[in-house]
């Protein structure tokens, strides 16, 4: 019962720290776009999408390769989340579904196991969900942004913009970002199954990892920001929001 207690404190423990870690990201790229790395990724793509269609005959190859060099990441990443559900599966439904690990310390029962497996499941599932809906956003951006605004005509040209445009690459990197960190948030469930104290080890860490990549600790632009205003003006600043 000792060993079991570990399981109904530290993994929820575990959980809660990495809740509200990505409740406080949330709140700071919102509220402070520029001191987080998603928020100035996300003022850069803005740039990078108004650039490329200002010349549309010239930019549109690069254009077009680069969104399909940002397809390919979650192609990837969404082949190998399938593939690990799969081996998961087998590995719940066959003889192995049923032994414990003679290392873990903490609760062996076979409920447990099943639930880890399940939870781990339920990561790689979501993490694939994820990388498809960026694969289809970005798919649709590497069209759009190849449209000659300047033929369009102009009862349309109110609905598609470069702001339009930009909003369809950003939602696109987001869910590449979400996907992402499903796929890491299945490493403390797969550590869970050898217990409970490595599970929460591993949240440390990681929230220590995704903490170093996720806050900016650069102050200012390297393109400058008064170029960025000209392009973007309500994203820059501390009160600047960023529009999906």
């Amino acid at each position: 019962m000792e060993k079991q207690m570990l399981d109904y404190t530290l993994v929820p423990l575990g959980l809660l720290l990495m809740l509200g870690y990505h409740i406080w990201l949330l709140f700071r790229i919102l509220k402070h776009p520029n001191k987080t790395v998603i928020g100035l990724n996300s003022l850069c793509r803005r740039y990078w999408v108004r650039a490329m269609m200002e010349d549309v005959s010239k930019n549109g190859v690069l254009s077009v390769q680069t969104m399909r060099n940002n397809i390919m990441a979650p192609s990837v990443l969404a082949s190998a989340c399938i593939m690990l559900c799969s081996v998961i599966a087998v590995l719940m439904s066959g003889k192995y579904g049923d032994r414990s690990v003679g290392m873990v310390f903490g609760d062996k029962t076979p409920l447990s196991i099943s639930i880890k497996c399940l939870a781990i499941l339920v990561c790689f599932l979501t993490s694939f969900f994820m990388n498809v809906q960026s694969i289809r956003y970005f798919s649709l951006a590497s069209i759009l942004i190849n449209v000659p605004l300047k033929k369009i005509p102009p009862h349309c040209h109110n609905h598609l913009t470069v702001e339009y445009v930009g909003s369809i690459v950003n939602t696109g990197s987001y869910f590449w970002s979400l996907a992402q960190r499903a796929f890491y948030f299945s490493f403390p469930l797969f550590l869970w199954i050898f217990g409970p104290i490595p599970m929460f080890l591993s949240c440390i860490f990681l929230l220590l990892m995704l903490y170093l990549v996720d806050v900016s600790f650069r102050s200012g632009w390297p393109l400058g920001l008064s170029g960025l205003d000209e392009i973007h003006p309500t994203a820059t600043g501390d009160g600047g929001a960023l529009v999906v």
